[in-house]
């Protein structure tokens, strides 16, 4: 069966490396505004009786490109797609899998009720915050990480006298994978959150003093948790060449201004979202293209030309 791929304005760049991966142009689609704020939404190509791909992160501004995923979505339903997969290289609402009070809402659980009842008979996520959020979906969810890919992006610096960072307790198991494949040390932060944006450090477990510390995470929002980590290590007396890894890189609000504050002398990122230009510190981006490929072609027995 025919696969065609279409890509949101959200990461427009990475929809056209994953179309060239998997050896066909990306599907015309017309994304328009109207002057009221209304997206519309119109196919420029055929999709009756085809597999069809929407690739699209609910990056800020996370409501519009959530809506316009599913007006693209619902387009390629009412013209007699056969089956719809949505492909999330980072996927917002992720934090919000749980409730802390009997008063908030489940803002994670709706946004997949969301994507189910927007036809999707499958969906793909890169590297969810929480692999709990797993459950709030009833079609297949296809959950990838992008830690190998990252872990290789960063082998060149993990020689003699470097050590993973995990920034708190919930990024504790990345680092460890990040740590085993690299044959490094750990060490880990111990923080509390005070806000969405503000955190406080408690304390640091393992050696980091004269090391060239790599930390490790899988979301940079605000920078907050990134900030404080490497203001706490630098306390420690680790080496002022402080390497950030992280699978979706935000970056928004203060984060660039906070990063800028302390000694980071580079960032590694996949391209989930589209890179920030002009930041203080060297920015490498590692493309998800080829694991994204790699796993739409097994799940729908696509046959890249060769």
């Amino acid at each position: 069966m025919e696969l065609t791929v279409f890509s949101g304005t959200a990461n427009r760049p990475l929809g056209e490396a994953l179309a060239w991966a998997l050896g066909s142009p990306l599907g015309d689609c017309k994304l328009e505004r109207f002057p009221d704020g209304e997206v519309h939404v119109e196919l420029g190509e055929d999709v009756r009786g085809r597999n069809v791909c929407i690739i699209q992160p609910t990056a800020p501004p996370v409501g519009e490109n959530l809506l316009e995923l599913l007006l693209m979505a619902d387009a390629c339903w009412r013209a007699g797609a056969a089956r719809l997969m949505a492909v999330l290289p980072y996927f917002g609402y992720a934090r919000q899998d749980r409730r802390a009070s009997p008063s908030e809402a489940l803002g994670g659980k709706l946004v997949a009720d969301l994507l189910v009842r927007g036809h999707f008979d499958r969906l793909m996520a890169v590297n969810l915050h929480t692999a709990s959020l797993e459950g709030c979906f009833t079609v297949p969810l296809e959950h990838l990480d992008a830690g190998t890919l990252l872990a290789e992006a960063v082998r060149p610096l993990a020689g003699p006298g470097a050590v993973v960072v995990s920034p708190d307790l919930g990024a504790v198991k990345l680092a460890e994978r990040y740590a085993r494949q690299l044959g490094l040390p750990l060490a880990i932060v111990h923080k509390s959150r005070v806000s969405g944006s503000e955190v406080s450090v408690q304390g640091l477990v393992g050696e980091v003093r004269g090391l060239r510390p790599i930390i490790v995470d899988d979301l940079i929002s605000t920078a907050g948790t990134i900030a404080a980590t490497a203001e706490t290590i630098r306390k420690e007396g680790c080496a002022d060449d402080i390497t950030v890894v992280a699978t979706h890189a935000l970056l928004v609000g203060p984060a660039v201004e906070r990063l800028s504050k302390v000694p980071i002398r580079r960032l590694i990122s996949t391209d989930s979202v589209v890179p920030p230009k002009g930041l203080p510190f060297q920015h490498e981006v590692v493309s998800l293209a080829p694991l994204l490929a790699d796993a739409i072609c097994r799940v729908t027995a696509h046959v890249r030309p060769r």
